[in-house]
């Protein structure tokens, strides 16, 4: 009996079909377990049905499934074996080319590009599919399962089409993922501590050796604290309570001035208010000096009163990427066009920002991982400190709803805007605004 069979305890999860092959693969299916790290291989040897693996980035997830999965199809004849994530795109971009570099041609009886599945010498078939229509995968028996990022997964692709799918040949189910919150896959972890032939796993990306210990502390200052903790820590972070909970009196200081320089103006646009920010660059932080709270006004008005106020300065605008759209003049103007109109630069994504990344980004301004400031703001800006101090996430919520009950939202929208095109890390480390508008 081989190494693989030993792990998989030796069942078979379908009839063998009449397919036959002359490659030995027995050296190949023991290699792919060598290749393993020994967290990995922990995960492969237990000998539970269902196993959920919470860990932290870079752990070598798609691997772990990719390789389980092959070595499912070699030791069960005639299977179906299915690797899901979260969308085709994925599963196209990483997973494929993943599988295809692992498994030699000869192994291969047939692979479809479009479908993303290969049949195997023994007539064992792996599929890689999509979640974003979990009615289209229903309508099959599958041998065994892996749901890679399974957070990011709806609850109901699992309760509804997949766990029956397994239900008349016993198959097994992996769950991997990084954390996302409390959300189902959280409840499905909690559950799975009382029940018999389920089990948990939980790995720091430093736990799984494939990325070097500088790499992670160079994380930990591009960070904000909590979304490392949740995405190198594997930790389950709640969304309830305050979206910027580092925000503090540290970052509060009557001594943040305007320095004469190029002005920085994040905006979001509202019918009832006109709210902004205004900041300066001071090396590698944001020091933000005033803000614009201009009640029943519009875009025109505001980028008037700003160029009446600094007649011969330089402002870049940050505004709200919808903006590029919206028309709020008789005269057909969107919002950008009007900025741009008044000799501002404006800077906006050519899609909207996500929620979550304009969180998180202003989250790692105020605080870092590993402690470091790098937003400032004067006591003068009262309705943006009262906006950080209090803009709670929706009551329930599980996925970067914020509650906008207050309306004291815009103006942590607008320094979100600023944020993400101004001091984006991703954009710092890629050496160009990848993704941005500029005009």
């Amino acid at each position: 009996m081989s190494i693989l069979s030993q792990c998989a305890g030796g069942s078979v999860l379908a009839e063998p079909v009449p397919h036959q092959s002359d490659v030995d693969w027995s050296p190949f299916a023991n290699d792919l377990f060598g290749s393993l790290t020994e967290p990995q291989r922990e995960v492969w040897e237990s000998p539970e049905r269902f196993k959920l693996l919470c860990s932290g980035r870079r752990f070598g997830k798609t691997y772990l499934c990719l390789a389980r999965l092959v070595a499912w199809a070699i030791e069960n004849p005639g299977s179906l074996c299915w690797y899901l994530t979260q969308n085709y795109k994925s599963a196209k971009q990483i997973a494929w080319r993943q599988l295809r570099a692992m498994v030699p041609g000869e192994v291969f009886v047939k692979k479809n590009e479009s479908e993303l599945s290969v049949e195997l010498a023994n007539g064992s078939i792996i599929a890689l599919k999509g979640a974003e229509n979990a009615d289209s995968l229903r309508g099959v028996s599958l041998s065994a399962l892996i749901i890679d990022e399974a957070a990011y997964v709806k609850q109901e692709a699992w309760e509804m089409v997949l766990r029956p799918a397994l239900s008349d040949q016993g198959g097994p189910a992996w769950f991997i993922t990084t954390p996302a919150g409390l959300n189902w896959f959280h409840d499905l972890w909690e559950q799975a501590q009382d029940q018999t032939d389920w089990r948990t796993f939980s790995y720091t990306t430093i736990q799984g050796g494939n990325v070097p210990e500088e790499e992670i502390e160079a994380a930990r200052r591009t960070l904000d604290e909590r979304t490392f903790r949740q995405e190198y820590l594997a930790s389950f972070e709640t969304l309830a309570g305050r979206v910027y909970p580092d925000f503090s009196d540290e970052n509060i200081s009557e001594d943040i001035k305007d320095t004469g320089g190029e002005i920085y103006w994040g905006t979001d646009f509202n019918v009832g208010i006109m709210a902004g920010v205004l900041a300066s660059r001071v090396g590698d932080t944001m020091h933000i000096w005033d803000e614009l709270a201009v009640k029943q006004s519009n875009t025109d008005e505001v980028c008037q009163m700003l160029k009446e106020r600094f007649p011969n300065r330089r402002i870049v605008a940050y505004p709200d990427p919808t903006g590029s759209a919206r028309k709020t003049s008789s005269a057909g103007r969107t919002d950008h066009d009007i900025i741009r109109r008044y000799g501002f630069q404006c800077i906006s994504p050519k899609a909207p920002w996500a929620v979550k990344d304009k969180i998180n980004a202003t989250n790692w301004m105020i605080r870092t991982a590993d402690g470091h400031l790098r937003m400032f703001i004067h006591p003068r800006c009262k309705h943006t400190i009262k906006a950080l101090k209090n803009v709670c996430f929706k009551e329930g919520a599980d996925d970067y709803v914020i509650d906008k009950s207050a309306g004291i939202e815009h103006w942590t929208d607008g320094l979100g805007y600023l944020v993400l095109g101004a001091f984006n890390p991703l954009y710092q480390q890629a050496g160009k605004p990848t993704g941005i508008r500029i005009y």
